[in-house]
């Protein structure tokens, strides 16, 4: 137990690598390892209640939370089960992802996928940075619902470069707390070497734009090539034509024949 403890520690901030100042890098490592890489941008948008300036009525506000690069980070492997917790600002905001392998029968025979099976993100009202007079501070929790979000087939990395939002509700009178992720490249089971992502597989999202930028060029060269072949039979055609012997039409044209 002690051993699979220490395991868990191992763990790196890598977000300063990123060139980009709003995406971080967590890598998981155990057995001196890689077990659990993620890249990725995070914000929460999280409905608050402060008073109107009557101070009677009630009025809900928007906080918008950024994953802070100094996060502190804890994560744990396992064969069917991996976890990343995240928390910043004194532990004002923790952010836990857990993830789940699992395999199912296809018509193609027995295939394993992984996924994101559960989101908690706990955030504290009290907090000023982001909270501005909240009603009744304290913290809240906020959490998925049976998710099934970035399936991937067992064995390969999930990548998505679009903006995905997940909804959570809040213990703070069920409120919808929004969970918005881009840049996304994440691994939790089988990595295949040391700081190695697997073969990546796209969301649907970037599939769908990568055909509407790769369309028109594929229509492109369809067009250039029936062009091409059309002209080529006309060429053809009209060289076979031109070397035939042309049979007069007038009768008595054959006179100086036989």
């Amino acid at each position: 137990t002690a051993a699979r403890l220490a395991a868990e520690q191992e763990v790196e901030n890598l977000s300063g690598l990123s060139p980009n100042p709003e995406k971080d890098i967590f890598v998981v490592r155990e057995n001196r390892t890689t077990c659990l890489m993620a890249e990725f941008a995070a914000k929460f948008i999280v409905p608050y209640d402060v008073w109107a300036s009557n101070y009677v009525d009630l009025i809900t506000e928007q906080a918008d939370i950024p994953l802070s690069r100094g996060a502190e980070m804890k994560g744990k492997c396992g064969t069917n089960e991996s976890e990343l917790e995240l928390s910043w600002l004194d532990q004002a905001y923790t952010l836990k992802l857990s993830f789940l392998k699992e395999g199912h029968n296809t018509s193609r025979g027995p295939e394993a996928s992984w996924r994101l099976s559960r989101i908690q993100f706990t955030y504290d009202t009290s907090e000023r940075t982001y909270f501005k007079d909240a009603v009744s501070p304290g913290k809240h929790m906020a959490s998925s619902h049976r998710l099934s979000a970035l399936v991937t087939p067992a064995g390969r990395s999930y990548e998505c470069q679009a903006q995905q939002t997940i909804s959570l509700v809040s213990s703070d009178h069920q409120k919808s707390v929004q969970l918005l992720l881009s840049e996304v490249r994440l691994q939790p089971f089988d990595i295949p070497a040391d700081f190695v992502f697997s073969e990546e597989h796209k969301c649907p999202v970037d599939q769908r734009e990568q055909l509407e930028e790769t369309l028109p060029l594929i229509l492109g060269l369809i067009l250039g090539l029936v062009i091409v072949i059309t002209l080529g039979i006309y060429h053809i055609h009209h060289k076979l034509t031109a070397s035939q012997v042309q049979i007069p039409r007038d009768r008595s044209q054959y006179k100086h024949m036989g």
